[in-house]
């Protein structure tokens, strides 16, 4: 069973979202999907700030 997903609302600006719309359609995926994959890829690419952040946020969490 895949895990569930949460429900965001994001703006885009309208040349943005065209453009991955047009994305999306060429890759025959929906527009969450491609927007998921995108953000995921842009995450792992930051994976290293992330594992920072992760401990700060445990750090203010215990206080």
């Amino acid at each position: 069973m895949k895990p569930l997903k949460q429900k965001k609302s994001i703006t885009l600006d309208p040349d943005l979202a065209a453009d991955i719309q047009l994305l999306a359609d060429y890759d025959d995926r929906s527009l969450s999907s491609y927007i998921n994959l995108l953000l995921r890829k842009h995450a792992e690419s930051k994976e290293d700030l992330l594992v920072v952040l992760r401990k700060q946020q445990k750090t203010l969490e215990k206080d």
